[in-house]
């Protein structure tokens, strides 16, 4: 069994593959690297075979998105550390070595994330993960370093910490953790599974860390661009379904009901901005949640834990309160202290 597999997951990114691909040759000594192909049509398999025979590959039977196209192609991987890589990811110099030390000196540990920082604007962190991921009451995601669009510069602000959610950007998990958790939620295609499979991890007592001595860059909406009206159906439908899973029994449908109403002000806002695809990509992901919410419920595990937010409302911190990094929300009068 190899120590660390890092697995980078293609559907069609023979360019990634060809710009991204040699950092992490050059600087994942001892790692066995794999690319988990979802199906490629275009030349990345032959690219891989001809320019890096040293990388295995998994070829899936399909393109199964995020979510189904890890867990296929990781029944095929034997290692200790899983670490999942996007293909628009540049690595740097001992980026591993930080992260191994972490799992082998902290056994409860299960899931950590390195600093990811912005490959087109290397002083800044990255939209995807930052340094590391919160959720509010009501299942809105933000970051250190990120809140909604508001992108900080990294002074060195973001010390090692526990997280509640690590970025699927780059993603490090024990296997054993994995396959305890049933890996991803593969209805979710794409988008939050990865702050699912971290709720689900905590209910079941894992800790989930930032380690900020292993840094990355990622470009972000390489494959799905952050306008794409298909991502805003993702993630609005995948945050209710997290939702219904993971919740505490008391508060869980005020909390979901609220939540939707949110959800209609988004809409709304939509609507005024001219972004009519956005409004009924909302409303496309209502109706899909309607349709499949009933079977989470009833597949819901009986506990869960009670303390899974950071603050309320983000939404009312960031936009009424107007407090725009982690730091000003994190200190406000919601903060839930411990």
């Amino acid at each position: 069994m190899n120590k660390i597999a890092v697995v980078i997951l293609n559907w069609n990114g023979v360019k990634l593959l060809e710009q991204f691909l040699p950092s992490i040759v050059q600087f994942s000594e001892g790692a066995q690297i794999y690319v988990a192909d979802n199906a490629s049509t275009d030349d990345s398999i032959n690219f891989i075979k001809l320019n890096f025979p040293t990388i295995k590959i998994v070829v899936n039977t399909g393109n199964h998105g995020f979510a189904k196209g890890y867990n296929d192609a990781l029944q095929h991987i034997d290692a200790e550390i899983y670490a999942l890589v996007n293909s628009d990811i540049e690595v740097t110099e001992n980026w591993l070595k930080p992260i191994i030390e972490t799992f082998d000196s902290e056994k409860q540990t299960a899931i950590i994330q390195p600093k990811i920082l912005d490959f087109k604007n290397k002083e800044y962190f990255e939209y995807a993960g930052a340094a590391g991921g919160f959720i509010d009451k009501y299942g809105f995601p933000f970051c250190r370093g990120r809140v909604f669009d508001t992108i900080e510069k990294d002074n060195g602000q973001y010390n090692d910490c526990e997280l509640f959610w690590a970025s699927g950007a780059c993603f490090f998990i024990r296997s054993e953790v994995y396959r305890e958790l049933g890996g991803f939620d593969e209805s979710f295609f794409a988008h939050q599974e990865e702050i699912d499979l971290c709720w689900r991890a905590s209910n079941e007592g894992h800790i989930i860390k930032y380690n900020s001595g292993s840094t990355v860059y990622h470009v972000g909406g390489a494959t799905l661009q952050h306008g794409n009206p298909k991502k805003t159906y993702l993630n609005f439908r995948n945050s209710l379904l997290m939702l219904v899973k993971n919740l505490p029994k008391k508060g869980l449908f005020f909390v979901i009901f609220f939540r939707m109403v949110l959800d209609g002000i988004a809409g709304i806002r939509f609507l005024t901005q001219g972004k009519f695809k956005h409004t009924f990509a909302i409303l496309k992901a209502h109706f899909s949640f309607y349709c499949i919410s009933l079977k989470y419920l009833r597949e819901r595990k009986d506990f869960q834990i009670q303390k899974y937010y950071t603050v309320k409302s983000v939404v009312y911190l960031y936009y009424i309160k107007k407090l725009l990094v982690f730091k000003e929300i994190f200190n406000s009068n919601q903060n839930i202290k411990n």
